[in-house]
């Protein structure tokens, strides 16, 4: 499913299911041990998920340990991302020479909880959103908006090692090419010689599910793309 919104340069690998041979290295079993099951269940299939995209690309799979903020923490040479809800599981990974970061982000496609939206949008964000319950019904874009401000920062955090905050980006839904923009009101780093000050991102909704991904490419690729 997340593939059809990934760049060529990215290796998805996704399930609707947690597969029995689906296990941990012993670095990662430790940290998850004493887990409920739901939480086991997407640890360890996001990860399998993230080996078999590994193999994929000819890379050697290893564990994937959580940092400081609890993301992934990538072999080198390699940038990934993972995410999980009910009923789904995906990871994405590829080569540091070809793809600068990569964030990616599922969701069920039902709408927020009470108090969600407010929590993690602006108020223009959410006349925008108003607009768009107008004109597509069909689509819960607060659901939407708050995958998307997950997928930015799964973007951002490995080029900052930096927390950003819901409210640190402004989100734009573009549904004619089912892509959004994301605005940061925070200084971004330097990247490919110009200030980083947004993304922009593309989503997909199928199989009860929405999911968002961004990709930044290396120079050479984006050009060639």
């Amino acid at each position: 499913m997340i593939e059809t919104i990934l760049p060529g340069a990215v290796t998805a690998v996704d399930t609707f299911a947690d597969p029995p041979q689906a296990t941990l290295f012993p670095e990662e079993e430790s940290l998850i041990s004493a887990a409920v099951h739901k939480r086991r269940a997407e640890f360890t299939t996001g990860r399998w998920c993230a080996r078999q995209a590994m193999r994929r690309i000819g890379h050697r799979p290893s564990a994937i340990l959580p940092g400081p903020r609890g993301e992934p923490r990538w072999p080198d040479g390699l940038v990934g991302s993972i995410t999980h809800c009910p009923g789904y599981r995906a990871a994405v990974v590829a080569p540091t020479a070809r793809v600068t970061t990569v964030g990616i982000d599922a969701e069920v496609h039902e709408p927020t909880p009470p108090g969600v939206l407010e929590a993690v949008s602006h108020a223009e964000e959410r006349d925008h959103l108003a607009v768009l319950r107008r004109d597509h019904p069909g689509v819960h874009w607060d659901r939407l908006l708050f995958s998307a401000k997950e997928s930015v920062y799964k973007a951002w955090y490995p080029l900052t090692a930096r927390w950003l905050d819901f409210e640190d980006a402004r989100v734009t839904f573009h549904p004619a090419t089912a892509t959004f923009t994301a605005r940061l009101d925070v200084t971004g780093p330097r990247l490919h010689g110009a200030d980083l000050t947004g993304f922009t991102g593309r989503w997909v909704i199928g199989n009860g599910l929405l999911v968002t991904a961004i990709t930044i490419l290396e120079p050479a690729l984006a050009t060639a793309a």
